[in-house]
């Protein structure tokens, strides 16, 4: 039989995954942060603070930030001295983050297209691997979870901040009808492209739950693992160590 995983609320075989989602984000590029700020009215910049604030980038460490894209977080964890190498299997994503970069003068990142099941970086090679907004498109999470172990160094730190379920009872349904009906005519008003922020916001239920997901996370070597729900859990950060 053969490897299904979900695309949206479709199943589909996980040799198409990739160009899928590959073609959603070529698809959104060009809008993705002001889509980004129009779907949580701004919210996600405080997230993202708070997220590199968790992180705790120190100057002069090897940090990995994973489906970096546009950059946002990078930026955040070079202002503090950070050596940050910023990946993504999306060429179009990489491009408007170098673009960026040269707007606001960020000299020191290296771009680097790559995909997170199948890193081409050396065992032992960074102090932390970062992960915003990504991890629930790779097509197989647990191979990217081993690989984020492989490239971290002995005491190294993993963290991801990503969607998830809410747990609040009222807002939930908020959050639902909001994530399934608006945003999408919200991508088709501002980026012309319902398809691709349905997908999105499908892809947001489909993902692990926040005990699930942090038991992946153990499952791929992680040590002292940690969950921190913000908004109920409509977003976490997840953590762990290489130890």
């Amino acid at each position: 039989m053969s490897d299904q995983v979900s695309f949206g609320y479709k199943d589909v075989d996980a040799s198409e995954k990739t160009a899928l989602v590959g073609e959603v984000f070529s698809n959104v590029a060009a809008k993705y942060d002001i889509m980004n700020d129009a779907m949580s009215g701004g919210m996600h910049r405080l997230w993202k603070d708070r997220f590199v604030r968790r992180v705790k980038p120190q100057p002069g460490e090897a940090i990995l930030d994973m489906a970096g894209g546009t950059g946002d977080i990078a930026f955040r964890m070079a202002a503090r001295g950070a050596d940050v190498t910023v990946s993504d299997i999306n060429q179009e994503m990489l491009d408007v983050g170098i673009e960026r970069a040269m707007e606001r003068g960020i000299d020191g990142l290296v771009w680097s297209r790559q995909n997170a099941e199948e890193l081409g970086f050396s065992s032992r090679t960074f102090d932390a691997y970062t992960i915003a907004f990504g991890i629930r498109n790779v097509t197989h999470i647990d191979r990217a979870l081993a690989e984020a172990h492989r490239v971290l160094k002995h005491g190294g730190r993993f963290y991801c901040l990503e969607f998830s379920t809410t747990e609040w009872p009222g807002f939930k349904d908020v959050y639902d009808l909001y994530s399934h009906r608006l945003m999408p005519k919200l991508g088709k008003l501002i980026a012309g492209d319902e398809d691709s922020y349905r997908y999105l916001a499908e892809s947001i239920r489909r993902f692990p739950r926040m005990p699930e997901f942090e038991g992946m996370i153990r499952a791929a070597g992680f040590a002292r693992t940690k969950v921190e729900p913000i908004l109920g859990g409509a977003v976490a950060i997840h953590s762990g160590w290489k130890l």
